[in-house]
């Protein structure tokens, strides 16, 4: 059976979700701006909705994206719930904890599906890391370093991302969260230990750059995360530390550059590592890859998508961070 799929939010991610449908057909798409719900609808033969109100009511819609700016996601997913459809809401899922606690509270007495979109999890390398921890004998985790940057452009602290009531917060709750989902993913609980925002180049109430330390609750594993829009230059790269290999993650494609999975392999008599390389040159797989699993929970198969709950841990680390700086953040009065 093709799930019938509904998108509330036209914009680039809309876009993404809507090129990266696999056994689904998109059947409606509704947006504020009207001109951008039609585009999207039109190059997909889909119906255009006035509303997220009337799209989530359509009978003929088996599941819901919410890829909406974050003030909207909590609203339309409960709503989508209410009406009786599976719901995908894009990362953090909601500004603040108490408003993911909402939505927590309004999927425990459904039969539907609500998972969460951190689709840096099925990015090839993370895969491939994920089973190279679990399948080989590196030894236990002992640090995780990341840092996630991208440039800036004209007019960015004049967008939705720097309106506190819209974002809820700055670079740390938009991409600082996917790091902390990695860490999690990969390595299980992680607590914050100590952490720091700043608002350094553009003029906007929110923070460009957070710094997380965080460890390990399974261990004596450290996490040191560094998110940040004074990048000039889109940055990822992520390393995993075991006591005899390291994995390094950089690139995520696009303006990220190729992904690449390096893998040095601690020799007995230790000196230069054994190296590894494997390149990953083709398009961004990780949406294709996620709804695909988003579809297989709704089946009833577990992957590794991720959870309502998943999301509230790593958002619950920005908002601890937000009360620990010495900035002022929007989130604090919440």
């Amino acid at each position: 059976m093709i799930l019938r799929v509904g998108i509330i939010g036209a914009g680039l991610i809309g876009h993404k979700r809507a090129a990266h449908l696999s056994d689904a057909k998109l059947i409606a798409v509704t947006d504020i701006v009207s001109s951008r719900a039609q585009d999207l609808a039109t190059s997909y033969h889909a119906a255009v909705e006035p509303s997220w109100q009337s799209l989530v009511q359509r009978k003929d819609i088996d599941a819901i994206i919410v890829a909406t700016t974050h003030e909207s996601l909590v609203e339309c997913s409960i709503a989508g719930l209410a009406n009786g459809k599976h719901v995908l809401v894009e990362k953090p899922s909601g500004r603040y904890t108490h408003e993911i606690e909402r939505l927590q509270k309004a999927s425990q007495n459904q039969d539907k599906i609500l998972r969460v979109g951190f689709n840096h999890r099925f990015h090839p390398t993370f895969q491939e890391a994920k089973d190279i921890l679990k399948n080989e004998l590196l030894g236990p985790l002992l640090l995780i370093r990341a840092r996630y940057g991208h440039g800036g452009r004209l007019g960015y602290e004049k967008e939705w991302r720097a309106d506190p009531h819209r974002s809820g917060g700055g670079e740390l709750l938009d991409q600082g969260v996917h790091l902390i989902d990695l860490c999690r993913w990969l390595g299980g609980e992680f607590e914050l230990e100590w952490g720091k925002i700043g608002t350094y180049f553009w003029d906007m109430p929110v923070e460009d750059n957070g710094f997380l330390c965080l460890k390990s609750n399974q261990g004596n594993a450290t996490a040191w995360l560094h998110a940040s829009c004074t990048e000039w230059k889109n940055l990822f790269d992520f390393e995993i530390f075991t006591r005899s290999a390291k994995l390094q993650i950089f690139g995520l494609g696009g303006s990220y550059g190729p992904e690449e999975l390096r893998i040095y392999r601690m020799k007995p008599e230790m000196g230069s590592p054994d190296l590894e390389t494997r390149s990953y040159p083709q398009s961004d797989t990780s949406w294709s890859t996620e709804f695909k699993a988003f579809v297989n929970e709704i089946k009833g198969e577990r992957t590794d998508i991720a959870t309502i709950q998943d999301a509230y841990k790593a958002v619950q680390i920005v908002e601890k961070t937000y009360k620990l700086s010495s900035t002022p953040s929007p989130s604090c009065n919440a």
